[in-house]
């Protein structure tokens, strides 16, 4: 994450400090504060300015491409295929996928968030917080079973993110803002311990099979994973925690005959049975409205 100081933020945003200043005093830009220091996340600074552009009159923006982005899910790519919907996929990750998404480039977005402090519903609250999801309808997908992968017969003994310290296991990691990512921070925090005590493995992998690829072949011990892709890898799986997998869309694309043919196919008896044989997977809730605007 790159952070801007008040100064270059201004740069950034082409106004002078004084107004700068003046918006964080009004609680109308995103930034921190660090020992005293305003700091402003560039990433941020991007999505709020994507979520305050307005259009003349008569002009619309542009319809978003019938791509459903975020987060990587086996039991998501296949229903995407088998629903006959015509959406395709692009699981780059939860928090690039939010990006293309608050910009309009997708149709929807799956997100699977953990909160840090306290065990609420992270993806609820990750709707209600941000102002440019506020036209935001969160759909069930699945409550998927999270857990440590490791190689077959897990040799380290990792159970736990103690064991994984412990035994200083090198551990395939996700990018900043991933789900999968705060689950980890979140493990950390009830813990007790520290990101800095983990040997991690770089660059990050972006989705649940580069962990198990990076396992596989030997330059990691561990990594955070659903149980549906340690299957698939042969990999040995300690569970974890059940969390929610929903889909954001906006509520002005809801009821578009792509997406509405997934809802449908979701709400199937073949996904049920597929959800079935990959294992690790809830979809008794699949396709209804978790969240509206």
């Amino acid at each position: 994450m790159r952070l801007l100081t008040t100064s270059e933020a201004a740069e950034y945003l082409r106004l002078k400090e004084r107004k700068v200043y003046e918006l964080i005093a009004e609680g109308a830009i995103p930034c921190t504060k660090v020992t005293g220091k305003w700091l402003f996340p560039q990433s941020e600074l991007d999505r709020w300015l994507s979520s305050s552009l307005s259009w003349p009159n008569g002009i619309k923006p542009a319809d978003p491409m019938p791509i459903v982005g975020g987060s990587y899910d086996p039991l998501l790519e296949w229903a995407l295929r088998q629903s006959g919907s015509g959406l395709a996929t692009l699981p780059e990750g939860g928090e690039a996928g939010l990006l293309r998404f608050e910009q309009g480039r997708i149709i929807a977005s799956a997100i699977h968030r953990h909160a840090l402090m306290h065990a609420g519903d992270a993806n609820i609250e990750t709707v209600q917080n941000r102002a440019s999801l506020n036209d935001v309808v969160l759909i069930a997908f699945a409550r998927r079973e999270q857990g440590f992968l490791a190689a077959a017969g897990n040799p380290l003994g990792v159970a736990t993110v103690e064991d994984v310290i412990a035994c200083r296991a090198r551990l395939a990691v996700r990018p900043e803002g991933d789900g999968a990512q705060t689950l980890l921070l979140s493990l950390l925090h009830r813990a007790g311990r520290s990101f800095d005590e983990l040997e991690v493995v770089a660059p990050p992998c972006p989705t649940g099979p580069d962990v198990a690829q990076a396992i596989r072949a030997g330059r990691a011990d561990c990594g955070i994973a659903v149980r549906s892709i340690a299957g698939a890898a042969g990999l040995d799986f300690a569970p974890i925690t059940w969390e929610r997998f929903d889909l954001m869309v906006r509520y002005r694309d809801y009821f578009r005959p792509p997406l509405q043919a997934f809802f449908r196919f979701v709400r199937s008896e073949a996904f049920a049975a597929r959800a079935h044989e990959f294992g690790g997977y809830d979809v008794g809730d699949a396709g209804t409205v978790r969240h509206a605007p």
